[in-house]
């Protein structure tokens, strides 16, 4: 079972949707127990960093996402399900994250040496380089594009956890991979083709 982490805030079922066009099924739920059985989680999110910590602390899943994780089970998180794994956020103050990933979350500057305008969120499609390859993202060619949505991005402390780097004004950190876990920037289930194939493969990797 793929279990989809219901904390009241993100784009749930279009992720459940995105599993099912690659044939897997995905549970949506906010059931602690549920989230600890299942073979392999998904945290998606949208919103912000500061209220998705407090939603996970009050649905009491916390402790089960970072038990999950220790024991190895494969993990996949989205958007702000990547940034929420790390040490800390700037948005809208310093808010303490899971802490699963050392580093920080910080704003796209707003004066950039750029020759292109450059907004702030980043939104739209951009590409990717990759920068080391791992078992979730095989067959993504170099260059390719996702789509994203994002004011904020993460910095982490220990950067042979990078799997890809996104330019927009600076070079950011666009996914990340280290052992069972996997994360990223960008929407796979908004990403077309090359999108469901990284939830194609996550799917793979838990059977």
């Amino acid at each position: 079972m793929i279990a989809i982490v219901d904390y009241g805030m993100g784009n749930l079922r279009s992720v459940q949707k995105g599993f099912e066009k690659v044939g897997y099924t995905a549970v949506i739920t906010g059931d602690p127990n549920m989230v600890m059985d299942a073979d392999a989680i998904v945290l998606p999110g949208v919103g912000a960093f500061r209220d998705c910590m407090k939603n996970l602390e009050k649905a009491g899943l916390i402790d089960p996402i970072k038990e999950f994780i220790n024991r190895g089970k494969p993990f996949l998180g989205i958007c702000l399900g990547l940034q929420l794994l790390f040490t800390e956020s700037e948005e809208f103050g310093i808010h303490k994250g899971l802490d699963i990933i050392k580093g920080r979350v910080v704003r796209f500057p707003d004066n950039l040496n750029t020759t292109r305008l450059i907004k702030i969120p980043h939104m739209g499609w951009n590409s990717v380089k990759i920068k080391k390859r791992v078992s979730i993202f095989e067959g993504i060619p170099d260059d390719a594009y996702f789509y994203f949505v994002h004011s904020y991005y993460v910095v982490p402390t220990d950067g042979d956890v990078i799997a890809m780097t996104t330019n927009y004004g600076v070079e950011f950190t666009s996914a990340i991979a280290s052992d069972n876990l996997f994360a990223v920037q960008f929407h796979p289930e908004k990403s077309q083709e090359l999108g469901l194939q990284i939830l194609k493969i996550f799917g793979e990797i838990t059977k």
